[in-house]
């Protein structure tokens, strides 16, 4: 509440001309946590907080916009080198040494979408959706957020759109190099579904296996690419808001909603976390290197480095590779049992 009233001081309780005291920032916050955790429309809070329809309303989306500016920073970073190195500690207890999460996307329904839009936002449903491609790890944290690209999209082509391996395309994701069934790799990768394409960061699952290899493999990776699907799960549960159809008549107020509910996710995460300091320390095993030192200007890579990076991003056979030496690895892990 003290860092909302000092990012915005319209929430500091102030005194009109004759003297009377206003709406105090207890009152302006609860109404707006209470619409994020259940939902409720703005006319249902005017007795209980003693707030106009209007008045919650503009509490409600100044707040967003708050949380959205103080915390983005914090909550929806990319992860850092220390951060990899848990990722990639946990995941290699999983029995996927290399990967730092898994990817998929959400739809949100929009009830009040303009008529003059509705064409371009349909989604699966046949009504207009918005939708959230996301990255969460093993404890649903949500590291990566790309919420709200206009048109009818499905996990494939936002895929296009996305940030999400800017990073890699540039050369200032940190390095990361571990070895696999006797072969080193040096990029990180994602377990996603079987719609996403076959990329070298990207790691499937088998839809029709053919051995009982590929059988553990795919019970194994489908197991752990839940996490993604967890986290979206949780996010509904925690914040009714996003589990109904958004209410909101522009996508601008929508992505600060969406936003505000996953910060919140994130930070009753940190407070939740259970990890030891022992523990952090005993990642070191993993060569984690920045590209280049955080306070400097990152160059800008040239068209040719740019192509080649994307070359190997999309090179199927790293992929399929990739995924030869994890199932050998799972069942040198587990196929006994």
């Amino acid at each position: 509440m003290g860092d909302v009233v000092r990012y915005d001081p319209s929430f500091a309780r102030r005194t009109d001309v004759v003297g009377h005291l206003g709406l105090s920032p207890e009152q302006k916050l609860t109404s707006a946590l209470r619409m994020l955790a259940y939902g409720s429309p703005a006319d249902q809070l005017d007795d209980y907080m003693r707030m106009g329809k209007s008045t919650v309303l503009e509490v409600f989306r100044k707040f967003c916009r708050a949380i959205v500016g103080m915390y983005s920073s914090t909550y929806l970073r990319a992860p850092t080198p220390a951060d990899l190195r848990i990722l990639l500690h946990k995941a290699s207890q999983r029995g996927f040494p290399g990967m730092i999460g898994s990817i998929d996307c959400m739809h949100w329904e929009w009830r009040n979408c303009p008529t003059s839009w509705t064409g371009q936002y349909l989604g699966h449903n046949r009504k207009p959706t918005i939708i959230l491609e996301a990255v969460a790890s093993y404890n649903t944290w949500i590291w990566h957020v790309f919420f709200g690209p206009p048109g009818s999209n499905n996990d494939i082509n936002v895929l296009g759109m996305s940030p999400v391996f800017d990073g890699v395309l540039n050369g200032s994701t940190p390095r990361v190099r571990f070895e696999v069934n006797g072969h080193t790799y040096d990029q990180c990768y994602y377990l996603a579904d079987g719609i996403y394409p076959s990329w070298s960061t990207l790691v499937k699952t088998f839809s029709n296996p053919s051995s009982n290899k590929e059988a553990l493999f795919a019970r194994c990776q489908e197991a752990h690419q839940k996490d993604v699907e967890r986290a979206f799960g949780i996010l509904q549960a925690r914040w009714a808001i996003v589990r109904g159809p958004a209410r909101s008549w522009d996508v601008a107020t929508i992505n600060d909603i969406m936003l505000t509910c996953i910060i919140l996710h994130n930070m009753i995460i940190e407070d939740e976390q259970v990890d030891s300091d022992d523990e952090m320390e005993d990642n070191l095993d993993y060569e984690v290197h920045d590209q280049q030192p955080t306070n400097v200007d990152r160059d800008i890579p040239t068209l040719t480095e740019y192509l080649a990076r994307n070359n190997w991003l999309r090179a199927a056979p790293t992929h399929h590779g990739l995924r030869r030496d994890l199932v050998e690895h799972i069942w040198n892990l587990h196929g006994n049992n």
